[in-house]
């Protein structure tokens, strides 16, 4: 497969895109990105890299973080996080409180705002006996510059504190779950990790790489190792189809194809089970609040290929 020439043709088209859509202002320090960026990097399964644009400018990489947090969640609970954290998905904006109410704090799954709540708390708990907040900050970011095999991946802490200043529907939907018993750490810590999580700095490429085990069936195919077990990376790229695209996730699977995690922040990554994992940056946003021209190019890149999960 000629990716490169794919890639160039990729970038062509989506250029009259890169002027529509929205930034996520609402996080102040996003506003700053200059906003027609665009990168897109691709890493096979047998280790080879191709990419176009700006796919080693790092970028903040927002809820894609949720994907590593569920991983890690699962390496130390199992099925025991299904207890607390559903798997349909939600149908309401990522941030809603509304389900919360009718469904005693249990959140409809791992990737909107709620349940990843759930899951930092499973980190914290598991991270910080009983209690050392920098250890569950080094927790997720040790495992991303793992799977990325970069050690230099870090916090931005100007977006992290963008989003702590700005944060009160997620400070509301954390004391929400509290107040059902669905976190065991308090709220503050919960969710100080939660917005480093999120306020994690990657280029495509480093995202294109971390994601590459769940294409190799849960193992790091440069050196075998077990991130995962077969059975958990095929539930959580499951999630990812059905859940990872906020409320467009039909549309999303319909036009691409593929299991995908997106993030405000502008980036969506998505992997291709057996082949390859690919990130696509460019900060506007639909309506939906995933990256306009990132979603036109996974669906070009599908369509190119010819290769999807149907």
């Amino acid at each position: 497969m000629n990716y490169s020439e794919i890639l160039k043709e990729i970038y062509a088209e989506v250029q009259p895109l890169l002027t529509q859509g929205q930034v996520a202002d609402y996080i102040p320090e996003l506003a700053h990105i200059p906003p027609t960026k665009f990168g897109m990097a691709i890493l096979t399964s047998e280790g080879e890299q191709f990419q176009i644009g700006e796919a080693s400018e790092k970028f903040s990489i927002q809820s894609i973080s949720k994907l590593f947090t569920l991983t890690l969640a699962m390496r130390l609970e199992g099925d025991a996080i299904w207890q607390r954290i559903g798997r349909e998905p939600s149908g309401t904006a990522f941030n809603s409180l509304v389900q919360l109410e009718y469904e005693n704090g249990i959140p409809r799954n791992p990737f909107i705002n709620a349940g990843a709540l759930v899951v930092t708390d499973m980190i914290l708990s598991h991270a910080c006996p009983p209690g050392g907040l920098d250890n569950a900050h080094e927790t997720v970011l040790d495992f991303l510059r793992k799977l990325a095999q970069n050690a230099e991946i870090g916090f931005d802490l100007d977006v992290a504190r963008s989003e702590r200043s700005t944060g009160y529907r997620n400070i509301a939907l954390a004391n929400f779950i509290k107040s059902f018993g669905n976190l065991r750490n308090e709220p503050d810590k919960v969710l100080d990790a939660y917005f480093h999580h999120c306020s994690i700095a990657m280029t495509c490429s480093d995202l294109a790489r971390a994601g590459l085990f769940l294409a190799n069936k849960g193992r790091l195919p440069w050196n075998d190792e077990e991130i995962i077990k077969p059975n958990q990376a095929k539930y959580i790229k499951s999630l990812m189809l059905t859940c990872g695209t906020y409320d467009s996730v039909g549309d999303f699977a319909y036009r691409v194809g593929l299991p995908g995690k997106s993030g405000v922040g502008g980036g969506i990554l998505a992997v291709m089970p057996g082949e390859f994992s690919v990130c696509v940056w460019s900060p506007r946003l639909n309506e939906n609040g995933n990256s306009l021209a990132g979603t036109k190019a996974l669906e070009l890149l599908t369509t190119l290929t010819g290769i999807s999960v149907f």
